[in-house]
């Protein structure tokens, strides 16, 4: 995935300033990005602060994390299931 030229820090500043009133329209121009990422930043990011960023970011890492070793474990299971059936 391409990364961001803001950081979440930058994102939820400009989707206060949103929220202060200034437009959708002259913010996307200031900053140079489409309306639709923009509205994307406010539907992920509104209402948020940054320690609640920082929070969702090691909650994101933290269950990626337990993905992978579920998958792992159950390649490991799939494995012994046909090794003790003998139809290998």
């Amino acid at each position: 995935m391409r990364k961001s030229r803001f950081t979440d820090a930058q994102i939820i500043g400009i989707v206060k300033e949103h929220d202060a009133g200034v437009a959708a329209k002259d913010l996307c121009r200031k900053y140079g990005v489409s309306p639709p990422t923009f509205y994307k930043w406010k539907s992920k990011f509104g209402g948020m602060d940054v320690s609640d960023v920082a929070k969702m970011r090691a909650l994101q890492d933290e269950n990626r994390r337990l993905r992978k070793a579920v998958a792992d474990l159950v390649l490991e299971k799939e494995a012994l299931k046909i090794i003790a059936e003998g139809n290998y």
